[in-house]
């Protein structure tokens, strides 16, 4: 059986005899913290069982099973992250990368991985030894985290948040520039904005990964990071590093924040129901 022109069985054999070795003879700090070569070892170890297959030994995202794969593993040698819970282009907490190797990244190969605390830890800390540049030394300082806000609506005002928040989307924040609209031409000219030609297109976008992406359709991709709510409120705050998606905290206000999240999540759930979001679709197609 073959796995991308490599044998199952080599494959086994390589990683066998990768771990057995033990790279690390002495600890490092890591952005302030002391991490001893125990957990750099383990870390390694761990890596190399789950994670070389797709990033890769060198953590380049060059692993082999890592072609035709879109969007490509992550180059942990970047010391880009595009998913933590602090601001834009900020180093990550431990918790960030937690969430992320524990939780995985719908809509990639990146799967959700089930390890003990102790080895999540470990490979956590190892990751980052590939760019030592970012993450070496006391000067490194993690990024900083915003106090999450109050929802200012609850589900008794559900429907006057999701009528903000398709304006803030199409207007205040002009989401329209990368994602897709969903609003009528009828509706973007009674906020007394004009509505561009590819208003219904989703626009790829440069990223500093070396590839293009795809903005999502909110009622068709799943999206990265988000399991609910308050994820989808973070992502807002916080942007995508490296990506043209900006953090959004202090831009816009906090209630124009929590007011897209409840209108993403509503073309979320009409994308749920195929006839309703056929039917919003339809919408755009009979409009003059």
């Amino acid at each position: 059986m073959k796995l991308f022109g490599i044998s199952i069985f080599g494959l086994f054999l390589l990683t066998s005899c990768v771990v057995e070795k033990q790279p690390f003879t002495e600890g490092k700090i890591l952005a302030g913290k002391k991490v001893s070569a125990d957990t750099l070892n383990l870390g390694y170890t761990t890596y190399v069982e789950y994670c070389v297959q797709c990033h890769g030994m060198e953590g380049k995202g060059d692993g082999p099973a890592s072609k035709g794969l879109l969007p490509p593993p992550r180059n942990f040698t970047q010391g880009l992250y595009k998913f933590p819970w602090t601001q834009y282009g900020e180093l990550p907490h431990d918790e960030d990368l937690y969430r992320i190797i524990r939780g995985g990244l719908k809509g990639t190969a990146m799967l959700p991985w089930d390890i003990s605390d102790e080895r999540l830890d470990a490979v956590t800390q190892y990751i980052k030894t590939f760019a030592p540049e970012v993450w070496e030394g006391e000067d490194k300082v993690l990024g900083t985290k915003f106090e999450f806000p109050a929802d200012p609506f609850g589900p008794e005002k559900k429907a006057e948040a999701i009528a903000l928040g398709k304006k803030v989307y199409h207007v205040t924040a002009s989401c329209i520039q990368c994602h897709r609209g969903y609003a009528t031409k009828a509706e973007m000219k009674g906020w007394d904005s004009e509505a561009p030609e590819d208003l219904y297109s989703l626009k790829p976008q440069d990223t500093e990964y070396n590839y293009k992406a795809l903005p999502p359709d909110f009622t068709y991709h799943a999206l990265r990071s988000i399991d609910d709510m308050p994820s989808l409120v973070q992502r807002l705050m916080y942007g995508v590093t490296g990506s043209a998606m900006p953090g959004w905290k202090d831009v816009i206000t906090d209630e124009e924040i929590w007011a897209v999240a409840y209108y993403v999540q509503d073309l979320r759930e009409t994308g749920k129901d195929i006839k309703k979001r056929q039917e919003l679709l339809d919408t755009f197609k009979s409009q003059k």
